[in-house]
């Protein structure tokens, strides 16, 4: 599945976020967006799944033109996308079972032919329960537990099996480490390239860590001052002589040398 922006603009009042954006994300390509709080990134992600739309350009989504997309195709594109958020956002009277589930059972469940809704029985919704279980390597001792019973680690664990049990082929993940512990970390870094390879899926990861995208990503694209300022891999990134790109790569060397 690939993702195309072509001169994508976009204003809230009198502020410009994104001008005369272009990038192509190839399909099962990992791309980290990084830039400051405020850059533009979850207006980028938001685009794509058509929430946004560009006050000029395009986006297209594989065969979708999620720019002018229409409210009948909004649900097949989003069908397409796994959004994995910021914060795990489980509903506490669930059980971690029912979490992971839930999507299936409220009639979000993607046919991988025809798009089109589809009842599961007992015996699929297991299977799919095992198979997101093993790749997120979840233990199953805690299926019957609520969130509030496991590590806030565990729980983005179990928001990224939710987002995978309807089997998308675009995951899309806004801030995955946000307030986790470096163990924590890790441990997300190392699920996101286990997917993106055993899945092969395409992946946008919005982020500020630059420790991340360097060890997850294919590519890196960098937002400042509504404009892409850089697009290249980890490797390319690091002789950067952008003042912003500069500071974020300190931060990683001064963590190294600490």
């Amino acid at each position: 599945m690939s993702i195309t922006f072509n001169n994508v603009t976009k204003k809230f009042g009198s502020k410009t976020i994104l001008k005369n954006v272009n990038f192509t994300i190839e399909d099962q390509e990992t791309v980290f967006i990084l830039g400051k709080s405020g850059a533009g990134k979850s207006v980028t992600l938001k685009h794509i799944v058509g929430s946004i739309k560009p006050d000029e350009g395009s986006v297209q989504v594989n065969q979708f033109f999620a720019s002018q997309i229409s409210e009948n195709d909004k649900p097949k594109l989003r069908a397409l996308c796994g959004m994995v958020y910021q914060y795990p956002a489980l509903f506490d009277y669930l059980t971690i079972k029912e979490n992971i589930l839930f999507g299936l059972k409220t009639n979000q469940y993607r046919n991988e032919k025809t798009l089109t809704h589809s009842p599961l029985n007992e015996n699929e919704l297991k299977d799919i329960l095992e198979k997101v279980m093993t790749l997120t390597e979840l233990p199953k001792n805690i299926l019957d537990k609520y969130p509030h019973e496991i590590a806030f680690g565990t729980q983005k664990c179990v928001s990224i099996a939710r987002t995978l049990a309807p089997d998308p082929k675009i995951l899309l993940f806004d801030e995955p480490t946000t307030s986790l512990d470096p163990i924590a970390t890790e441990i997300i870094n190392e699920l996101i390239l286990s997917l993106s390879k055993h899945l092969q899926v395409t992946s946008v990861v919005i982020s500020h860590d630059m420790k991340s995208a360097l060890k997850c990503a294919d590519r890196i694209l960098f937002l400042d001052e509504a404009k892409i300022l850089f697009n290249g891999t980890p490797k390319s990134i690091l002789s950067s002589k952008e003042i912003i790109i500069e500071r974020f790569l300190r931060e990683v060397k001064e963590a190294q040398s600490g």
